[in-house]
């Protein structure tokens, strides 16, 4: 079998990285929204991969299957954004959720990254529990950093620090 494989995103996987995140915001979570409402996808290297941001995208066989990002907010602090996983790529067969978290934890530590931060909505239950499992702990909005921005669907918030 395959493995999957996380690497840092380059232009080439544009369309995929835009198709996949749209596909599961739309028809898994029945959320409308657009390309158009997520500018941050036409411009990932000037959005993410900036400061201490980057972007990581879940390879199998060559076809992107996941993504995950980090902006930096300032402060050795850092905001977790864009964690979507294909549907047939999710759970232990696979580890791809785990795979792009471990990319990016290991990323904030080697730079210097003291806090994660991340927002999701209430709908999402299985990331609450994954997130949860991977020792984030939850928070109240008003614990965020002032730089941390929040997104409208934003309503459920979670922290992970490391040792400075």
């Amino acid at each position: 079998m395959e493995k999957v494989i996380i690497q840092e995103f380059s232009p080439k996987y544009q369309e995929d990285v835009i198709n996949l995140i749209l596909n599961i915001q739309r028809n898994e979570f029945d959320i409308p929204i657009s390309k158009e409402d997520q500018p941050d996808l036409s411009d990932i290297p000037n959005f993410y991969q900036s400061g201490c941001g980057n972007f990581w995208v879940a390879l199998y066989n060559n076809q992107v299957v996941g993504t995950i990002a980090l902006i930096d907010i300032g402060n050795c602090q850092v905001a977790l954004r864009k964690m979507f996983v294909k549907a047939d790529y999710r759970g232990r067969s696979y580890n791809t959720a785990e795979l792009l978290l471990f990319a990016c934890m290991s990323w904030a530590r080697e730079h210097d990254i003291h806090e994660i931060y991340l927002g999701t909505t209430e709908k999402f239950l299985a990331a609450h529990r994954f997130y949860e499992k991977n020792r984030f702990a939850q928070i109240s909005r008003e614990l965020l950093p002032s730089t941390f921005p929040i997104m409208k669907v934003d309503t459920r918030f979670y922290k992970i620090s490391f040792g400075s």
